[in-house]
């Protein structure tokens, strides 16, 4: 028998129609982030942000931005997940609660900080390609908590970045990397859609 965390990702299916009349509360978008930020990510850099567009207003202009999708409009909330640049900057205070807590070493933590520093710093490719890493892995688990609250989810890359940045006044360090719809489906949504047989995307080394 598949447990529980499997049935979710056999289960999860990407929704283009949503009851637009179904708000999420406060509580339920909180518990959806806070699941996101459990996700890994490079050093405990925890480089992401997340904007809750929920209101008629912000969703207009969402819309404006996404090439007239109408599921950001109808969905409950569409949150812009971004990656920040520049993470190893903050690197020190995100894992300040580690050490405080017993679970890092300081100097471990400093070492960390160090090698981040390293390799991160002039290096704005690599800057962006953490950042759209770990907010494409906090989009996963956002999708999968939603999935075992019994809500419908969508992720969207369809969408102008740069007037999505202006849009929502975000800074320079933030990257838009991906869209994720969530709320309560209607009838139409597409089942799971089937996947490429295993043997033609794995191979054992």
């Amino acid at each position: 028998m598949s447990n529980p965390i499997q049935q979710a990702i056999e289960a999860r299916a990407s929704a283009n129609h949503y009851d637009p009349g179904r708000a999420l509360s406060d509580a339920d978008i909180m518990t959806l982030v806070e699941q996101a930020t459990r996700a890994p990510s490079a050093y405990h850099f925890q480089n992401w942000k997340f904007i809750a567009v929920r209101t008629p207003e912000a969703k207009a202009r969402l819309l404006t931005v996404s090439y007239g999708q109408q599921k950001v409009a109808d969905a409950s909330v569409t949150f812009i997940i971004c990656g920040m640049l520049a993470a190893h900057e903050q690197l020190a205070r995100s894992l300040e609660p580690c050490v405080r807590t017993g679970g890092m070493d300081q100097s471990l933590a400093d070492d960390w900080v160090a090698q981040a520093t390293r390799a991160h710093s002039g290096n704005p490719v690599l800057q962006r390609d953490e950042a759209i890493r770990s907010a494409s892995l906090a989009a996963m688990t956002m999708m999968l908590a939603a999935q075992g609250m019994g809500l419908a989810t969508g992720a969207m890359t369809g969408f102008d970045a740069e007037r999505l940045s202006r849009e929502f006044a975000l800074p320079p360090t933030a990257v838009p990397a991906i869209l994720i719809t969530v709320g309560y489906p209607i009838p139409g949504n597409w089942p799971q859609k089937h996947r490429r047989p295993l043997h033609e995307v794995i191979a054992f080394a």
